[in-house]
């Protein structure tokens, strides 16, 4: 009677706070997982049916997980392992025995369990932290914690007594044992091989019994007015019964209560009190989830970069920085273990499974960065965006990924950030497929497996003169090329120094191509960052080109619309554009003030204008992004800024994130979040019903400053067999010099009264876009200078 009184009065306590949990947070509710293997043992489902019934009562959410008796090991651990990764659950409990017809490892399955899911108190964690007397910063074996709270309401003093424990199961005995200790009580522990067990007992303040042998102690051993709580739960014969058999514990009860001063019944003493310790443990376990949760934040841990004067080269630094398991990264973005696959400890590729998990949430917000027409010394748009991405997430404390083009073995430079705003480790993010092909555009703006095979069936082989295109259907092979690509699908996850995570994803040409990273990088990190994230994406090269195919082209196949978008710039390439010769700014010296030529730099910014009109015609705000280096004056900067706000851009940053790191583009975060809060409305170009020279004539005109565009008499041609060919609503994608406007590589700045002369059309059928070729840029041209 005295054990189910205390069990009423904390169940009472415990339905009250699990009432003021669920108020200051609506929707929530603590969730208990029990699972079970085997289901037609009696004492088990006697256990279970009223560990259900307890959290019934108190307002906790239960659920059974059944397994069979023909369940492995690894299936076990695999129901396991989904209950830790499932952030609504914040308890569970595996029933013991497993009754399989396998055999299974139990010390396997109790340290598969989450420590901080650990309800029952099995995992090494736990009882490594209650043996060095850790009490609140573990659970404990509910079992030993219900003796625990028994003892305390006798209102005898643990300190100082004498106890002897009577078993040492790590589920009971152990802890208890750890238990009274660490309650400053003198322990002995003992066990049925222990000499002259009566000699031990008779010692006893405070007497454990969880032997499994019943009635073992007799009340003669007993000292007067001990404590005895017994733990023993036995069936012995008795034909009295319907069943033919009662339980008692390990004391003889009758001759115990002659000498007890309190003894705990068996039935209906600490078994109530063991599932009582078992929902306390799971409103705990709920607490420490609130305390520590944010709607909508990842529990991610950033790494502090140490700073190093001079700066070491960027592969030093990659070198000398921590990169975190891609484990515990996948898991502090949202991912599950089964959607990741390791590719040694910092790489990971990524299921498209988690694209349906995640498909009812909410998108986060979508930036772009892109750039000034790029000069011979880098204006270092990918470096900015792994520095927003950075001040984002670790600085700003908000949820932000990084999306951008995966490197190849071929190239020559690090095009994957640099100083402390770049991809680690910088050796291990590059890829062997051809990127000039039609294959890689295709790989990249595919939206699933069977979108690729649909693109890769389109693909267009030969024209032979029966104007009949044969495609990559006719030949019969496009589920094979599905099945060779069935891995180069899937986003490789990596992170920054500052361990901010990043997709590297395909790298389609932007001369020939569009130019930016995969559609399914960027659709999977926007769902995990949520509503009020962020992703980071960058188009390739100038405004003009990569931009404009990224809008036209890839947000046309993705559906996805953007919310921002970035203006890279720097002060020495603006120079360059206000006709600096290269030669000139490479071989100066770069101090502060050495370059400072305002009249120059003024020029240089009518192209800053240009690209900022470019990037505006989408209806999207601008952010300028002033990429500074220390040859950089304060009046050089300022006038770069003016002179971007006044072309239109809605703010204008510097940023020093390449010394800095993410702390070096704060300002740029900030700038960019409340850039993405204003009003806007996202719009194409041109529309894909206008015919195809039109659309090369709109692009031309209106992003390269053309005065008009003359098609060959063979492009005129491929029009009018493409269109007759149903490919004419097709999006373009113009291939030409990536620096200059114009076609002429050596003209800077803004030219004027040029006119664009178009010598060829190719058809990428997969890809879903006609390719028109400038003058003096040929398919061979490009591959070779991309390869030296």
């Amino acid at each position: 009677l005295f054990s189910n009184f205390i069990v009423r009065i904390i169940r009472t306590r415990l339905k009250k706070e699990v009432g003021e949990m669920r108020i200051g947070c609506p929707g929530f509710r603590p969730c208990l997982v029990v699972l079970q293997v085997k289901l037609n043992r009696c004492d088990s489902n006697l256990y279970i049916s009223m560990k259900l019934k307890a959290a019934a009562e108190i307002g906790i959410c239960a659920n059974h997980i059944r397994l069979p008796k023909t369940a492995t090991e690894e299936e076990v651990l695999r129901g396991i392992l989904a209950v830790n990764e499932d952030s609504a659950v914040h308890g569970l409990i595996v029933q013991l025995p497993l009754d399989s017809i396998h055999r299974i490892n139990i010390q396997r399955v109790t340290q598969c369990i989450a420590p901080e899911k650990d309800v029952d108190g099995l995992n090494s964690v736990n009882a490594g932290k209650l043996a060095r007397g850790d009490l609140t910063g573990c659970f404990i074996p509910c079992t030993p914690s219900g003796c625990m709270e028994l003892i305390a309401q006798t209102g005898v003093n643990i300190a100082g007594k004498n106890a002897v424990v009577i078993g040492r199961s790590k589920i009971v005995g152990a802890p208890m044992h750890d238990l009274l200790l660490w309650n400053h009580a003198t322990v002995t522990t003992c066990h049925t091989m222990t000499p002259d067990l009566p000699a031990q007992v008779i010692k006893a303040d405070i007497l454990v019994a969880c032997a499994g042998k019943a009635e073992l102690v007799k009340g003669e051993w007993l000292k007067k007015g001990a404590v005895v709580i017994d733990c023993g739960i036995n069936h012995i014969p008795d034909r009295s019964r319907p069943s033919g058999a009662r339980v008692v514990g390990d004391v003889d009860f009758p001759s115990a209560l002659t000498r007890a001063a309190f003894i705990t019944p068996v039935p209906g003493g600490v078994g109530p009190m063991t599932v009582a310790m078992l929902m306390e443990n799971t409103v705990k376990s709920a607490k420490k989830f609130l305390k520590a949760f944010q709607p909508g934040k990842w529990p991610i841990v950033y790494t502090k970069i140490n700073r190093q004067h001079p700066q070491p080269s960027d592969g030093e630094i990659s070198q000398s920085c921590a990169v975190k398991p891609i484990s515990s990264l996948s898991s502090e973005v949202g991912l599950l273990s089964s959607e990741v696959e390791a590719y040694g400890k910092s790489r990971g590729k990524v299921q498209l499974d988690v694209l349906k998990r995640t498909e009812a949430l909410p998108n986060g917000k979508y930036v772009v960065v892109t750039g000034i027409t790029p000069t011979l010394m880098g204006e270092g748009k990918t470096t900015t965006a792994l520095g927003l991405a950075q001040a984002l997430g670790a600085h700003l404390n908000m949820n932000a990924f990084a999306c951008l083009r995966q490197p190849t073995h071929c190239n020559t430079v690090n095009v994957t950030g640099g100083g402390y705003s770049q991809i680690i480790p910088m050796e291990e993010d590059r890829l062997n497929l051809l990127v000039a092909s039609e294959i890689m555009a295709v790989l990249s703006l595919s939206s699933s497996l069977e979108d690729l095979q649909q693109r890769l069936s389109k693909i267009i082989v030969a024209q032979p003169q029966s104007r009949e295109p044969v495609t990559v259907k006719d030949l019969g092979v496009a589920g094979m090329l599905n099945m060779i690509l069935k891995d180069a699908i899937k986003p490789c996850l990596m992170q920054t120094v500052e361990g901010t995570p990043v997709f590297l994803h395909t790298n389609p040409l932007c001369d020939i191509a569009h130019g930016n990273s995969s559609i399914l990088s960027d659709k999977i990190a926007l769902k995990l960052v949520g509503p009020d994230g962020f992703v980071v994406t960058e188009a390739g090269w100038g405004a003009d080109i990569g931009l404009e195919k990224f809008f036209n082209i890839k947000c046309r196949s993705s559906g996805l619309q953007p919310d921002v978008v970035v203006m890279v710039v720097t002060v020495r390439g603006l120079k360059m554009h206000g006709r600096v010769p290269s030669t000139q700014i490479a071989n100066m010296p770069l101090q502060r003030g050495t370059l400072q030529n305002l009249q120059l730099l003024e020029v240089g910014c009518s192209h800053l204008r240009k690209q900022i009109e470019n990037s505006r015609a989408y209806g999207l705000p601008v952010v300028l992004a002033v990429n500074t280096f220390s040859s950089d004056t304060g009046a050089e900067l300022d006038m770069v800024c003016q002179q971007a706000r006044l072309a239109g851009a809605l703010d204008a940053v510097c940023c020093t994130h390449w010394s800095d790191g993410g702390a070096g583009a704060v300002a740029l975060g900030m700038a960019v979040q409340s850039a993405a809060e204003t009003p806007h409305s996202f719009n194409f170009l041109y529309s894909l019903e206008i015919p195809v020279q039109e659309k090369i004539t709109v692009i031309a005109q209106k992003m390269y400053g053309a005065k008009d565009v003359v098609l060959s008499t063979k492009a005129m041609e491929k029009v009018t067999l493409f269109t007759g060919q149903g490919l004419g609503n097709l999006p373009v994608c113009i291939a030409k010099t990536p620096l200059s406007l114009s076609q002429d590589p050596e003209v800077m700045g803004i030219p004027r009264d040029f006119i664009l002369s178009v010598e060829d059309i190719l058809a990428n059928a997969g890809a879903g876009f006609l390719c028109p070729l400038v003058h003096s840029v040929s398919l061979m041209c490009v591959f070779d200078t991309f390869l030296g």
